[in-house]
Order: C-alpha cells, then sequence, then structure tokens
C-alpha cells in the first residue's frame, strides 16, 4: 500500500517521536512512522497539499495544513531533495535524499516558520540519517 505525503512530512516523520496534535493524529502518524521504519521499501506519493498524516489533524485545532507557509515548505524540501508532486519514490530512497542533500543546521532555515522546530527532534532526525544510523522505535 502506497503512503501519500506532502513535502515538509518527509522531514517531519525523521524526527516525529510519539508527539502529535491529538491523540488520533499520534495513532495514525505512529502507524506511518514504524510501517516506513519497519518496511523502508514502502512506496511514498509525493503531493501537493494535505495528505495522509493531514488526514488525521484534529477538526477542532487550528488547521494549517492548507496554508500558504506550510505550501512554500512543501516546495522548498522537495527542490532539496530534488523531488517533484507525484513522484513515486521508496522510503529508502527519501532516506537517500536526505543524507545527500540535508544538514541538521539546514532546517532552521528551511523549516523556520515550524512551531515543531524548537524541540530538536527534527535535526536529530536528520542527523541520524546523515551518520546512517537507525531512526529510533516509537
Amino acid at each position: 500500500m502506497t503512503i501519500s505525503l506532502r513535502g515538509h512530512h518527509l522531514l517531519c516523520l525523521l524526527g516525529y517521536r510519539g508527539m502529535g496534535y491529538s491523540a488520533e493524529y499520534v495513532k495514525n502518524m505512529t502507524n506511518v512512522y514504524r510501517r516506513l521504519l519497519r518496511e523502508p521499501e514502502t512506496e511514498c506519493l509525493i503531493v501537493e497539499g494535505p495528505d495522509q498524516l493531514c488526514a488525521c489533524f484534529p477538526a477542532d485545532g487550528d488547521y494549517h495544513c492548507e496554508s500558504r507557509t506550510v505550501g512554500e515548505r512543501d516546495a522548498l524540501i522537495l527542490a532539496t531533495l530534488g523531488v517533484a508532486v507525484g513522484q513515486r519514490l521508496a522510503w529508502s530512497e527519501i532516506l537517500a535524499r536526505v543524507a545527500a542533500s540535508v544538514k541538521p543546521e539546514d532546517l532552521n532555515r528551511i523549516c523556520a516558520t515550524c512551531p515543531w522546530l524548537g524541540y530538536g527532534v527534527c535535526q536529530e532526525g536528520v542527523r541520524l540519517v546523515v551518520s546512517g544510523q537507525p531512526l529510533p522505535a516509537v
């Protein structure tokens, strides 16, 4: 089964540590994250706008999945990784592209408007991928 992912979630997943916007969101993201760790050849379809993770964003939250700044972050990350909307790649290929083109400190620029940036978990995830270490279990 293919997983649909938008640009910024390609990096968000690297920093996923079980935190999220709601219990339903966390459950969904944990399932996606664990599948990608367990099955790195899982096909990922790159989409523009809301994806499989956005689908569980809480209805009572500040729904930002269609905001301009999030879309801009998606586009910047896709350009950095050399990936296009509509492309299908194995998760392992996405990790290889991250390792070849992103440094942890790049997130300070790429993800400057993200409220999760301050936790440092995404930078840690990029650092693990770049050094060839596995992402932690959740």
